[in-house]
Protein backbone atom coordinates (compact mmCIF):
# COMPACT_ATOMS: atom_id res chain seq x y z
CA UNK A 1 0.00 0.00 0.00
CA UNK A 2 1.25 3.46 -0.90
CA UNK A 3 0.69 5.95 1.93
CA UNK A 4 1.09 9.71 1.61
CA UNK A 5 2.25 11.47 4.77
CA UNK A 6 0.87 14.99 5.09
CA UNK A 7 2.62 16.64 8.06
CA UNK A 8 1.23 19.73 9.76
CA UNK A 9 0.08 21.39 12.95
CA UNK A 10 -3.57 21.42 11.76
CA UNK A 11 -4.37 24.32 14.03
CA UNK A 12 -7.12 23.93 12.81
CA UNK A 13 -7.50 21.55 9.88
CA UNK A 14 -9.56 23.29 7.16
CA UNK A 15 -11.14 22.65 3.77
CA UNK A 16 -7.90 23.58 1.99
CA UNK A 17 -6.10 20.69 3.69
CA UNK A 18 -8.95 18.36 2.74
CA UNK A 19 -9.07 19.54 -0.87
CA UNK A 20 -5.34 18.86 -1.24
CA UNK A 21 -5.72 15.47 0.49
CA UNK A 22 -8.61 14.53 -1.79
CA UNK A 23 -6.59 15.51 -4.85
CA UNK A 24 -3.59 13.49 -3.68
CA UNK A 25 -5.50 10.23 -3.14
CA UNK A 26 -7.41 10.54 -6.40
CA UNK A 27 -4.74 11.81 -8.78
CA UNK A 28 -1.25 10.80 -7.58
CA UNK A 29 -1.40 7.04 -7.11
CA UNK A 30 -1.38 6.93 -3.32
CA UNK A 31 -3.86 4.58 -1.67
CA UNK A 32 -4.23 6.36 1.63
CA UNK A 33 -3.26 9.71 3.12
CA UNK A 34 -2.26 10.12 6.75
CA UNK A 35 -2.57 13.56 8.33
CA UNK A 36 0.46 13.48 10.65
CA UNK A 37 -0.32 15.93 13.44
CA UNK A 38 2.95 17.54 14.52
CA UNK A 39 3.41 17.99 18.27
CA UNK A 40 4.18 21.30 19.90
CA UNK A 41 7.85 21.99 19.49
CA UNK A 42 9.53 22.74 22.83
CA UNK A 43 11.65 25.36 21.04
CA UNK A 44 8.78 27.40 19.64
CA UNK A 45 6.42 29.86 21.25
CA UNK A 46 2.96 28.37 21.81
CA UNK A 47 1.27 31.17 19.83
CA UNK A 48 -2.34 29.90 19.86
CA UNK A 49 -1.33 26.30 19.20
CA UNK A 50 -3.96 24.04 20.71
CA UNK A 51 -3.02 20.94 22.67
CA UNK A 52 -1.74 18.04 20.54
CA UNK A 53 -4.76 15.84 21.29
CA UNK A 54 -7.27 18.63 20.60
CA UNK A 55 -5.75 19.15 17.15
CA UNK A 56 -5.73 15.37 16.59
CA UNK A 57 -9.42 15.25 17.56
CA UNK A 58 -10.21 17.97 15.00
CA UNK A 59 -8.45 15.92 12.29
CA UNK A 60 -10.27 12.73 13.38
CA UNK A 61 -13.59 14.52 13.08
CA UNK A 62 -12.64 16.01 9.71
CA UNK A 63 -11.78 12.65 8.10
CA UNK A 64 -14.41 10.51 9.81
CA UNK A 65 -16.15 8.25 7.33
CA UNK A 66 -13.49 8.56 4.59
CA UNK A 67 -11.36 5.41 4.54
CA UNK A 68 -8.83 7.07 2.23
CA UNK A 69 -7.85 9.56 4.95
CA UNK A 70 -6.51 8.95 8.44
CA UNK A 71 -5.45 11.04 11.44
CA UNK A 72 -2.05 10.06 12.82
CA UNK A 73 -0.48 10.84 16.19
CA UNK A 74 2.70 8.93 15.30
CA UNK A 75 4.98 11.82 16.29
CA UNK A 76 3.41 12.31 19.74
CA UNK A 77 5.47 9.48 21.24
CA UNK A 78 8.69 10.00 19.33
CA UNK A 79 11.61 12.04 20.75
CA UNK A 80 11.18 15.82 20.53
CA UNK A 81 11.81 17.74 18.45
CA UNK A 82 10.49 15.39 15.82
CA UNK A 83 12.45 15.07 12.61
CA UNK A 84 10.84 13.69 9.47
CA UNK A 85 13.75 11.29 8.85
CA UNK A 86 13.19 9.72 12.29
CA UNK A 87 9.42 9.50 11.80
CA UNK A 88 9.94 7.79 8.45
CA UNK A 89 12.37 5.26 9.95
CA UNK A 90 9.90 4.46 12.72
CA UNK A 91 6.99 4.10 10.30
CA UNK A 92 9.01 1.86 7.97
CA UNK A 93 9.90 -0.33 10.95
CA UNK A 94 6.24 -0.55 12.03
CA UNK A 95 4.85 -1.03 8.50
CA UNK A 96 7.59 -2.70 6.41
CA UNK A 97 5.19 -3.47 3.54
CA UNK A 98 3.98 0.10 3.12
CA UNK A 99 5.50 2.48 0.62
CA UNK A 100 5.58 5.91 2.29
CA UNK A 101 5.78 9.17 0.35
CA UNK A 102 5.92 12.70 1.71
CA UNK A 103 3.44 15.34 0.62
CA UNK A 104 4.75 18.86 0.94
CA UNK A 105 3.86 22.32 -0.17
CA UNK A 106 6.18 24.02 -2.62
CA UNK A 107 7.01 26.55 0.13
CA UNK A 108 8.46 23.72 2.26
CA UNK A 109 10.42 22.33 -0.66
CA UNK A 110 12.44 25.56 -0.80
CA UNK A 111 13.87 24.78 2.67
CA UNK A 112 14.04 21.02 2.25
CA UNK A 113 17.84 21.13 1.98
CA UNK A 114 17.90 22.33 5.63
CA UNK A 115 16.05 19.27 6.95
CA UNK A 116 17.92 16.72 9.04
CA UNK A 117 19.37 14.03 6.69
CA UNK A 118 17.42 15.41 3.72
CA UNK A 119 19.67 13.47 1.32
CA UNK A 120 18.60 10.19 2.91
CA UNK A 121 14.92 11.16 2.68
CA UNK A 122 15.33 12.14 -0.94
CA UNK A 123 17.07 8.90 -1.89
CA UNK A 124 14.68 6.59 -0.02
CA UNK A 125 11.24 8.20 -0.26
CA UNK A 126 9.09 9.81 -2.86
CA UNK A 127 8.09 13.44 -2.45
CA UNK A 128 4.93 14.80 -4.00
CA UNK A 129 4.91 18.59 -4.09
CA UNK A 130 1.65 20.52 -4.21
CA UNK A 131 1.87 24.05 -5.58
CA UNK A 132 1.33 27.08 -3.39
CA UNK A 133 0.39 30.52 -4.74
CA UNK A 134 3.39 32.12 -6.47
CA UNK A 135 5.13 28.76 -6.98
CA UNK A 136 7.35 28.37 -10.03
CA UNK A 137 7.58 24.65 -10.92
CA UNK A 138 10.61 25.28 -13.12
CA UNK A 139 12.70 26.01 -10.01
CA UNK A 140 12.21 22.52 -8.56
CA UNK A 141 15.40 20.49 -8.66
CA UNK A 142 15.03 17.52 -10.96
CA UNK A 143 15.22 14.29 -9.04
CA UNK A 144 13.73 10.85 -9.67
CA UNK A 145 11.89 10.96 -6.32
CA UNK A 146 10.34 14.45 -6.60
CA UNK A 147 7.05 14.84 -8.44
CA UNK A 148 5.13 18.10 -8.73
CA UNK A 149 1.35 17.69 -8.61
CA UNK A 150 0.96 20.45 -11.14
CA UNK A 151 -2.81 20.28 -11.45
CA UNK A 152 -3.51 20.29 -7.71
CA UNK A 153 -5.77 23.17 -6.67
CA UNK A 154 -4.01 26.28 -5.37
CA UNK A 155 -5.18 26.89 -1.83
CA UNK A 156 -4.78 30.34 -0.32
CA UNK A 157 -6.73 29.60 2.86
CA UNK A 158 -4.63 29.29 6.03
CA UNK A 159 -5.14 28.17 9.61
CA UNK A 160 -3.81 31.52 10.86
CA UNK A 161 -6.50 33.34 8.81
CA UNK A 162 -9.16 31.13 10.39
CA UNK A 163 -7.83 31.67 13.94
CA UNK A 164 -7.73 35.44 13.40
CA UNK A 165 -11.24 35.48 11.96
CA UNK A 166 -12.66 33.48 14.87
CA UNK A 167 -10.89 35.76 17.35
CA UNK A 168 -12.48 38.73 15.54
CA UNK A 169 -15.95 37.18 15.84
CA UNK A 170 -16.31 36.19 12.18
CA UNK A 171 -18.37 33.19 11.11
CA UNK A 172 -15.97 30.96 9.15
CA UNK A 173 -17.91 27.69 9.44
CA UNK A 174 -17.67 26.99 5.69
CA UNK A 175 -13.87 27.10 5.80
CA UNK A 176 -13.87 24.03 8.05
CA UNK A 177 -15.27 20.51 7.87
CA UNK A 178 -18.66 20.60 9.66
CA UNK A 179 -17.67 18.28 12.53
CA UNK A 180 -14.47 20.26 13.09
CA UNK A 181 -16.45 23.50 13.20
CA UNK A 182 -18.87 21.98 15.73
CA UNK A 183 -15.95 20.89 17.92
CA UNK A 184 -14.33 24.36 17.73
CA UNK A 185 -17.60 25.99 18.73
CA UNK A 186 -18.28 23.50 21.51
CA UNK A 187 -14.79 23.96 22.96
CA UNK A 188 -14.70 27.75 22.38
CA UNK A 189 -11.30 27.49 20.65
CA UNK A 190 -9.45 30.55 19.30
CA UNK A 191 -11.87 33.08 20.82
Amino acid sequence: MKVGLYFGSYNPIHIGHLAIANYMVEFTGIDQLWFVVSPQSPHKKKNNLLDDYQRLEMVHRAVEGDDRLRASNIEFNLPKPSYTVDTLAYLKDQHPNYDFVILMGSDNLENFHKWKNFESILENYGIIVYPRPGFDASKVQEHKNIVVAGEAPLMEISSSFIRRAIRDGKDVRHFLPPKTWEYLEEMNFYK
